[in-house]
């Protein structure tokens, strides 16, 4: 879709307060405050009463604090009932009170003239993939808080971290993370055998063709919300993570090392499982072997194995407790 941009007669106002990651809840948000990312620096000049957001889970932050998004990404990942709600917004909404603002449609990218027909003061999208031409056109609109380094490897915390700070709500940001961290404690106190068990997110694999693994590195924030959970890291998945990428991926002729993986994760179907445990290498790995293997379904647990701010509550005691029965069968 074509915007003519300069006809919003939008525009962020410059210079003053830096903001950066080491800025925490401990100091009074000031505006105008500047928020610096991996794509420039964005500057706010006023606490902003409307916000839009884009990309996956943003519009949680300004709803878990109390805040209506005047538009916001439909879900386009486990929606079981196709109404561009996953269940934790739509509950979180109803908690509020609040219809369901305006759905973005990204199946093709950023809608910008539906972004802009928002009227948004500020544009939340710090856990994205972004690109530079993406946020130039975005800020055409509005001041747009994107990713503090790269796309969609902001964790859960930071997300909360820039995505408050551009509402202005740096303090109750730093108060939501510890709460959520609280009841994280809570439930994987249930279940000690989690201690000292690795894991492992195993991506993409093909029923009918497993010469290949695929798995997430610490890149990507599902595997990183592991280490939330009590679990350690593999030596496979610690040395894929060290150039930066996303995934790492190997012949299954190497399987052996993945000998120190205790739970493998991984979305798909009894199928797939039974194709795994007959394929004479991959059964050789202690966790097909053990059967300690959590498949997660194209529905809202399996969406929320990736962590966002309203999510993590929504699935901590279903997906903690598919974790601990894994574990229990490597014992």
């Amino acid at each position: 879709m074509r915007i003519n941009l300069h006809h919003l007669g939008l525009a962020a106002a410059l210079l003053c307060l830096s903001w950066t990651t080491s800025v925490r809840a401990a100091e009074q948000t000031r505006f105008p405050l500047d928020i610096s990312h991996a794509l420039g620096k964005t500057t706010i000049a006023a606490k902003p009463t409307r916000v839009a957001t884009v990309a996956w889970a943003n519009h949680e932050v300004p709803l878990a604090l109390g805040a209506i998004p005047v538009g916001m990404a439909a879900a386009n990942f486990g929606d079981d009932d196709g109404d561009g709600l996953l269940p934790w917004v739509a509950e979180r909404l109803k908690e509020l009170g609040a219809a369901p603002p305006p759905l973005f449609d990204e199946g093709d990218g950023i809608d910008f003239e539906a972004v802009a027909g928002t009227q948004p003061e500020v544009i939340l999208a710090a856990y994205s993939g972004l690109s530079q031409s993406d946020y130039d056109t975005l800020s055409q609109i509005a001041p747009v808080v994107a990713y503090p380094q790269a796309p969609w490897s902001t964790d859960w915390r930071e997300m909360i971290r820039f995505d408050s700070a551009g509402l202005g709500l740096a303090q109750e940001g730093e108060t939501l993370i510890a709460d959520i961290e609280r009841k994280i404690d809570i439930e994987v106190a249930k279940y000690p055998e989690l201690k000292g068990k690795t894991a492992m997110f195993v991506t993409h694999l093909d029923a009918h063709d497993l010469s290949i693994v695929n798995f997430y590195t610490t890149q990507d924030t599902r595997v990183r919300f592991f280490a939330d959970l009590g679990l350690d890291m593999p030596k496979s998945v610690t040395e894929a993570s060290s150039n930066g990428s996303f995934a790492g991926s190997i012949s299954a002729e190497q399987i052996d090392l993945f000998d120190d993986v205790d739970i493998l994760v991984t979305y798909g179907d009894r199928g797939l499982l039974e194709a795994m445990k007959a394929n004479p290498l991959l059964a050789h790995m202690p966790a097909v072997k053990h059967d300690a293997i959590v498949m997660l379904g194209r529905d809202p647990v399996g969406t929320a194995a990736n962590p966002t701010p309203l999510s993590i509550t929504w699935v901590l005691p279903a997906y903690v407790a598919m974790l601990a029965e894994a574990a229990r069968k490597t014992e």
